[in-house]
């Protein structure tokens, strides 16, 4: 007995001692900050005229500084018409990983919602593109962030708002922060709406991940855009994946297609900002609104498992370059 009582103390002061030689997994972040975002709400034309008597908001962000000294680069992630989804948790820990901290938006929870897929009129669609250029205002002073090197990447909504925080014209009228972001990474975005001087961006990559038979936003709507940019020679990238739904990075999603019963998309519309300031339904001539006969609902997603190995391969080839990580 007494042989096994000594080696069960051995172990006891070997334990620790072991845990504490173990290299921490670099996915975890070696600094976690909840940050209140000052915003505003606004509708969409109140965002294209320049308005700023919205109603003043407060949203949140999580700020994971990754394992690392000095300034480190950071990605801005923006969630979609659900709310902050695993496939933002997922991206986090991925990009922690390779050394580069994330900042996620929670663009709902201050704003009183938790999803806007049943009802899209509850938030204009470019609200996250002028919370984005806050949190911009808040990183580019932070001591632990490389103002020279923050990114931002969105998904379906916040893919949308992120594509076209890319405008110069919306830089001019919203971002005060005296930064800009260094690339742009629109996940599956909505590419419905056509913006006056929409290709007049920002001189930084803008890179596009999307899957070829979503249906939520279609990709073909995109495909005209990117030749728009293109023509007007901006460094513009799409990739297509085959076989991936929207949505195809959740983890959480079944790998089978499924229906989001009464989701709405606006997948059969074209929508043009004409007069300036205002949006339209371009086929009627009348100003848009989510009750035109083009609003469909009933889209589909899936989670793609090739999709979404490739689409980290290939952001982190972008972050890489973009940021000159080793």
């Amino acid at each position: 007995m007494k042989v096994i009582h000594l080696a069960m103390v051995a172990a006891l002061f070997a334990a620790p001692a072991l845990a504490q030689t173990q290299t921490p997994s670099r996915e975890i972040a070696a600094r976690v900050e909840l940050h209140a975002i000052p915003s505003l709400t606004l509708t969409d034309q109140q965002f294209l005229a320049g308005d700023t008597n919205g109603k003043a908001v407060t949203v949140t962000g999580e700020f994971r500084i990754a394992q690392g000294q000095g300034r480190l680069p950071v990605v801005v992630l923006i969630h979609g018409s659900g709310g902050m989804g695993p496939n933002i948790e997922a991206w986090a820990r991925e990009l922690n990983a390779m050394g580069v901290s994330t900042f996620a938006l929670d663009g709902f929870t201050g704003r009183g919602l938790t999803s806007v897929n049943m009802d899209q009129a509850l938030l204009g669609r470019l609200a996250f593109t002028l919370d984005a250029y806050r949190i911009l205002d808040i990183l580019a002073k932070h001591p632990r962030v490389d103002p020279a090197r923050i990114a931002l990447m969105g998904f379906s909504r916040g893919g949308q708002g992120a594509l076209f925080a890319s405008l110069k014209r919306f830089h001019q009228m919203w971002n005060k922060s005296g930064a800009e972001f260094a690339a742009y990474i629109p996940f599956y975005p909505d590419c419905m709406t056509s913006y006056i001087s929409d290709t007049d961006v920002a001189d930084k990559p803008i890179r596009i991940f999307h899957g070829t038979p979503d249906d939520y936003n279609p990709v073909a709507a995109c495909k005209k855009y990117i030749e728009r940019l293109r023509a007007a020679g901006r460094d513009v990238q799409l990739t297509e994946y085959p076989n991936a739904q929207h949505g195809f990075d959740n983890p959480l999603s079944t790998a089978a297609p499924s229906q989001v019963k009464g989701a709405q998309t606006v997948r059969g519309c074209q929508i043009a900002e004409e007069p300036k300031g205002v949006l339209i339904n371009a086929v009627s001539k009348e100003p848009f609104t989510y009750k035109d006969p083009c609003v469909q609902t009933n889209p589909h997603v899936n989670h793609d498992a090739e999709a979404t190995r490739a689409a980290r391969v290939a952001v982190k080839e972008v972050l890489r370059a973009t940021f000159k990580l080793d």
